[in-house]
């Protein structure tokens, strides 16, 4: 049968058993690698699935608004509100920089602040995820004597080395001075433990911490200005009613707003439609990286050692890389990870597992035999850089840190960007809210004024250099064409050439569909040196209120089956890097639906950022779930 005979099929349909529906549904399968294209494929599906009801799988308010259910008529809606001068969403590098600054003004000019930082996770640093090796710059001018302080920076590096990996040999690149990778003044930190201290610091002048508070909302005024914030409401059953312990988020309104929710956070996605913020810039293109925590064999361990790797198990087309950070804290630990940037384009690739993959390299594989591996986590970071820079400054609010995305590429280093962005963003507010009267023409505080110091300082003069390298990876030689031009043009010319490069588009537009790719035969884990996906979910200590609605909320419930099983064989199966995502028979045998298994969630954003659909949308669970990294 045809498409033309399953079309007339589907005319009728309407007055067909459901019976009828379900052949046509497999009719489809049988068609869709050899006459339909991706688009007509996804309308009969569609047709097909009005007809045979789709499993209901997303209940949040934020897709079924709560005033049109009647399980909600007569429950109480009043938030508490409360006023600060300032209010920061994320408690992570950038927020806590720009609080600290702030307050430190604030002490300084003898003036009275007050500065609320509101983090979902349940303590400061506990959804923090980084290599990471720290380039100090940053938290020198925020706290010039953070040694007497006890800042947990203990390892300082000692040795700078970089391959290109194939699949059993490995040729050393020499780590020239000026090139970006290299890390002489550098130090391997944890950076949940540096987030945790930062915290600290940030009480001890006067800054207010409430972790365990996501926000959910942001608010507005009247004149369309930001107004501040508000946290999510608790007490929802997984259905989406009220239970009898329901309460309301708080609201937190404030003169200026700072949103610092790190990589694609959910809010600024919000706020980039509602002001146009990228109108004038790339859109951002993002990575994956995963990361462990491993023990070793103290005879192998060499504090202060770092390695970097490009290559296998990659191939050349596919941007990614690898590190292992020996660190000197008592004990031989090291942390090594996997990168890998999502604008890959075979749908079957799963970043978790060639992480695994990798680690059986025998350059790498040494270094972990006899070893045991204590913690796993994974988060996606920014890759768009210069060009992907959107406008940060809005009527009641500014952008800092990971949520635009100040990360350098080629160095794989953001906290120092980040934290200087913050700083900046506290250094331009601090005049304008203390001014003896408030100059602004809307009622949420507007200062245009972060934005251009932004521009004046290191932060953009940096990533402006290295604009070039990450797009000149889309080439016919992919990594080895960009290696080269990394040579040419920043450590000869500096990135001084006059032309800047372009992206090739939104990460979750790249994916080719599953009939034009070949399937990954990824190894079976080891258990020794490679493991399985659920056993690492299990080390990252995630927890969430079983019985709340997914955070991982569909705009349209039918098409995960419809479009992305259809035509990419369900790649968030293996994207996720926490087993979150899998596509299960129905109860009656025939087809599959998608099940999701939001408890898993390690809050990396990689489905809503890759998802080939854009039908995923992450919103924030109740507060205080997700990972709980200790020092990651």
């Amino acid at each position: 049968m045809g498409v033309c005979s399953v079309i007339r099929t589907f005319l009728h349909l309407s007055i067909k058993p459901k019976t009828e529906a379900r052949r046509c549904v497999r009719l489809l399968q049988k068609i869709k690698t050899e006459h339909a294209t991706p688009q007509l494929y996804t309308t009969l599906h569609r047709r097909a699935c009005s007809t045979v009801s789709t499993p209901r799988i997303t209940t949040h308010y934020t897709i079924h608004p709560r005033d049109k259910d009647p399980r909600w008529e007569g429950v109480e809606m009043e938030r508490f509100a409360d006023e600060a001068d300032v209010v920061i969403v994320g408690g992570g590098p950038a927020g806590l920089a720009a609080a600290i600054r702030l307050k430190q003004l604030a002490n300084k000019h003898e003036k009275e602040l007050r500065v609320c930082v509101v983090e979902k996770a349940p303590q400061i640093g506990a959804h923090t995820l980084s290599g990471a090796c720290l380039e100090p710059s940053a938290l020198t001018e925020l706290i010039p004597d953070w040694k007497e302080r006890g800042a947990p920076l203990n390892t300082p590096v000692t040795e700078d080395v970089f391959s290109i990996l194939t699949e059993k040999y490995r040729i050393p690149v020499p780590m020239m001075p000026g090139l970006p990778m290299q890390n002489h003044g550098n130090y391997i930190v944890r950076m949940g433990n540096l987030v945790r201290w930062l915290g600290e610091q940030a009480e001890e002048v006067g800054v207010e911490l409430y972790p365990g508070y996501a926000a959910a909302e942001v608010l507005f005024h009247e004149d369309g200005s930001v107004k501040g914030i508000a946290t999510n409401d608790v007490g929802i059953a997984k259905d989406g009613s009220p239970k009898d312990i329901f309460e309301r988020g708080m609201e937190l309104h404030a003169k200026v707003t700072l949103f610092g929710e790190g990589c694609h956070g959910h809010l600024a996605k919000q706020l980039y439609k509602k002001f146009n913020l990228r109108e004038n810039c790339e859109p951002q293109t993002y990575a994956i990286g995963l990361k462990e925590l491993w023990m070793i064999d103290e005879k192998k361990w060499r504090p202060g050692r770092v390695e970097h790797s490009v290559g296998w198990p990659l191939d050349r087309n596919t941007y990614g890389g690898s590190f292992l950070y020996h660190l000197n804290e008592g004990e031989p630990l090291v942390a090594l990870g996997f990168v890998v940037g999502l604008d890959y384009t075979n749908p079957y690739l799963s970043p978790f597992r060639e992480f695994q993959r990798w680690k059986h390299h025998p350059f790498v594989a040494p270094t972990l035999e006899g070893g045991q591996r204590i913690a796993y986590g994974a988060r996606a970071l920014n890759e768009g850089g210069f060009q992907s820079i959107p406008k940060l400054t809005f009527p009641g609010g500014l952008l800092i840190g990971c949520s635009p995305g100040f990360m350098n590429v080629p160095k794989i280093k953001g906290t120092h960007t980040a934290m200087k962005s913050g700083m900046l963003a506290a250094e331009a507010i601090f005049p304008k809210l203390t001014a003896e009267t408030l100059d602004s023409e809307t009622a949420g505080l507007h200062v245009p004024e972060y934005a251009e110091n932004l521009k004046n300082s290191w932060v953009w003069k940096e990533l402006y250099a290295v604009r070039n390298i990450r797009p000149s990876f889309h080439n016919y030689f992919g990594l080895y064409g960009g290696m080269i031009y990394t040579g040419i043009f920043y450590w000869i010319f500096r990135g001084k050439e006059p032309w800047t490069l372009k992206h090739c588009g939104t990460d979750a537009n790249q994916l080719k569909p599953a009939k034009e790719c070949t399937p990954i035969e990824y190894p079976k884990p080891d258990g020794k040196i490679s493991f399985d996906l659920l056993s690492s979910v299990a080390l990252s200590g995630t927890n969430h209120e079983g019985d709340q609605p997914p955070h991982l909320t569909l705009k349209d419930d039918s098409i995960p089956v419809a479009r992305n099983l259809g035509i990419y064989d369900g790649p968030e199966q293996r994207f996720c890097p926490a087993g979150v995502y899998e596509y299960v028979p129905l109860d009656t045998g025939d087809g599959m639906r998608l099940q999701i298994n939001a408890q898993n969630c390690v809050h990396c954003k990689t489905c809503d950022i890759k998802d080939p659909s854009q039908n995923i949308n992450w919103v924030v669970p109740e507060g205080g779930g997700g990972p709980a990294y200790n020092g990651m």
